[in-house]
């Protein structure tokens, strides 16, 4: 009986992931690469850097950052794949007008727009975006970038959870986010935004006292 394409493909992440995960930090830098490319592995990388930190706390670190460089050299693929001939492939789905208007908006915060859904988990649609700033054309090292940024905001967070909490609850918790996606990215937006606003004041607030126009007395 011949397997299905999608079998397969599972078949064969799933043997990438028994080959790799035993190889420490070069299984992370391997499963991390693979799984932000095209071949998604039979878990999440967050649940992986779970896995490696519940055995070894010192390396948190170093697993997240190695985690998040390959994380971000692998999503060139889907990055480059749409600056080939993404622009084509959505034009057939949308008039030209809706695709100016998604382009124009997505340039104006195309940082942030790359950053939040790499740090948010599975099942963001992480690589629609990777394509969808391919096709608009975004800069490579502020891509990389914020991917890295992204990333490495995720694998910490889960680091550090995993050795205050111990793993069995930081995979509880994935599940309920997994739930409750929607309500997890607005709260992400909200504090981000809050974040910015703060960060700005504070730039307004140290050039010789000029505060931001929302804040000038009427």
């Amino acid at each position: 009986m011949k397997l299905a394409p999608i079998a397969l493909l599972h078949k064969f992440s799933l043997a990438l992931l028994t080959v790799l995960k035993p190889l420490g930090i070069w299984g992370v830098a391997g499963l991390a690469l693979i799984d932000s490319a095209l071949i998604p592995i039979p878990v999440s990388m967050d649940g992986v850097i779970i896995g490696y930190v519940a055995v070894n706390h010192e390396r948190f670190l170093l697993y997240s950052l190695v985690a998040a460089v390959a994380s971000a050299i692998g999503s060139l693929v889907p990055f480059f794949i749409g600056r080939a001939g993404g622009e084509l492939f959505l034009l057939k789905r949308i008039n030209r007008e809706r695709y100016e208007r998604i382009r124009d908006r997505f340039e104006s915060q195309e940082f942030l727009a790359i950053m939040i859904p790499a740090m948010l988990p599975p099942p963001t649609p992480l690589k629609l975006f990777e394509f969808a700033a391919g096709v608009f054309e975004m800069k490579t090292l502020p891509f990389l970038l914020a991917i890295f940024c992204g990333k490495l905001t995720q694998f910490l967070i889960c680091s550090l959870l995993t050795i205050w909490f111990g793993p069995t609850l930081i995979r509880s918790l994935r599940h309920v986010v997994h739930q409750h996606l929607d309500l997890v990215i607005g709260v992400a937006l909200t504090a981000l935004l809050w974040l910015v606003f703060y960060m700005v004041r504070k730039v307004f607030d140290r050039r010789k006292g000029i505060s931001l126009p929302v804040e000038e007395e009427v």
